[in-house]
């Protein structure tokens, strides 16, 4: 038993330093820009591997600097509540969650009828049963319901895995974020260091790499046509011309001038 006990304890005492290590992190990043993200880390590592060589766009600008335009239609899009919220939109997280579930109950029943005709076909008496062209369903969208703290919280620290384990960790290091640095500095690094294409990180890389300008002189549908592909950029980047993109960039245009800025 004391061997067990003992495993238990040197457990959570590895929990308790991780925390402790990361609390850290994230008061320095108070007054020091971070070098890097574990998501950059990440993605550095698969473009070597791919590619053998590292194109890599990321240059830091500050929060003063950024313009109001990019922040309003990264907040419009992202997360509407960013200024108010103490790190989780606990509504928007109850939505997608009851969007995943439904969503899951939908192929399971899809499934068991495939399996169920699949079964009475086989128990048919015909020497040559026909075989069910139906495809299989495809396993369902994940809606994520992440604030824009949550997704910094991921992005900085954690890898891309789902389980409950991750999303505890994530919800430590998104009210560590909200609590040690606030929410101007949490949108700063956000804009800074989120993804917009394929080793192209931060508002000045994307706004150069498909613009062809500063950060600071995008118009408002153009910044709003960057906030659309946040949720998928690399998939959006060899779309230039998506009509999805056109038209949910209208869409945020006309929401930017309710986004309260914080």
């Amino acid at each position: 038993m004391k061997p067990l006990l003992r495993w238990v304890g040197l457990v959570l005492l590895a929990a308790l330093a991780l925390q402790i290590y990361f609390v850290g992190r994230i008061a320095l990043m108070a007054g020091v820009d971070p070098q890097s993200t574990a998501f950059q880390r990440s993605e550095a590592w698969r473009i070597v591997n791919e590619k053998g060589k590292l194109p890599w766009r990321q240059q830091w600008v500050s929060y003063t600097a950024l313009p109001d335009t990019l922040k309003r239609a990264v907040i419009a899009s992202e997360d509407s509540d960013f200024a108010n919220h103490d790190g989780v939109d606990w509504e928007s997280l109850e939505k997608a969650w009851q969007k995943n579930a439904k969503a899951q109950e939908r192929v399971d029943k899809q499934l068991a009828d495939a399996q169920a005709r699949a079964a009475a076909s086989a128990q048919t008496k015909s020497k040559a049963p026909v075989k069910s062209t139906s495809p299989l369903p495809r396993a369902p969208k994940i809606v994520g319901g992440s604030t824009i703290t949550q997704q910094l919280a991921k992005n900085l620290f954690l890898s891309g895995e789902r389980n409950l384990l991750r999303k505890g960790q994530e919800f430590v290091l998104t009210f560590a974020l909200e609590m040690l640095l606030g929410k101007e500095r949490i949108l700063e690094i956000y804009l800074n260091s989120v993804e917009w294409g394929e080793g192209v990180f931060g508002a000045e890389a994307a706004a150069q790499h498909y613009f062809r300008k500063p950060a600071s002189k995008l118009s408002a549908y153009e910044a709003a046509r960057l906030a659309v592909m946040l949720p998928r950029p690399k998939y959006f980047e060899k779309l230039p011309n998506s009509g999805f993109v056109a038209s949910r960039a209208s869409t945020i245009v006309a929401r930017m001038g309710d986004v309260e800025l914080p």
